[in-house]
């Protein structure tokens, strides 16, 4: 358990350091697939997609954690 709250803890910072770092270009709290693909080229819809868990076309800083644990989005921090 608490090595699950420590990985939860670790992705969280660096789901922040990425919206710190520039993955959300224009600084609106989410992150649309554009921006994502500007960082990460590699990055298909479908992964966008699945780490889009409500579905409304962008990922919020829970949802970008959750994408960063599952590689779906590279963790370069």
């Amino acid at each position: 358990m608490k090595l699950a709250t420590l990985t939860s803890v670790i992705v969280m910072t660096a789901a922040t350091a990425a919206f710190a770092e520039g993955i959300d270009a224009d600084g609106d709290g989410v992150v649309t697939v554009d921006e994502a693909v500007a960082m990460h080229p590699d990055l298909t819809p479908e992964a966008f997609s699945t780490a889009d868990a409500n579905d409304d076309g962008v990922l919020d800083a829970e949802e970008l954690a959750a994408a960063l644990e599952a590689g779906l989005i590279p963790n370069e921090t």
